[in-house]
């Protein structure tokens, strides 16, 4: 669970040490700017979102949540060529992409 909570918190610094300002400044201008038309309630957002994604993977493992994704897939109908076509598109490395 840890692992999973320090993700946004190195998001943010990453992006409070992007804004090129310093203090309350930095933290609202950062905010802003991973919320994008959100403003700072969208990076909220966003940030929150990164913390439930990284805690799950943490949790379960890349493996379980990504198998569960696909019997998804294919219970809404998706076939299993459409999914590896759709696998094929991804900006992944090969290696990821041949994983069984």
């Amino acid at each position: 669970m840890l692992v999973g909570m320090g993700v946004p918190g190195l998001i943010l610094l990453v992006a409070i040490a992007a804004t090129g300002w310093a203090g309350a400044a930095a933290i609202a201008s950062a905010l802003a700017a991973l919320g994008g038309p959100g403003g700072m309630a969208g990076g909220v957002c966003v940030l929150m979102a990164c913390g439930l994604i990284s805690a799950g993977l943490a949790k379960f493992g890349f493996r379980k949540i990504f198998e569960a994704t696909v019997r998804g897939l294919l219970a809404k109908g998706i076939s299993k060529q459409e999914i590896l076509n759709n696998v094929e598109r991804y900006p992944i490395t090969k290696d990821l992409k041949t994983q069984n």
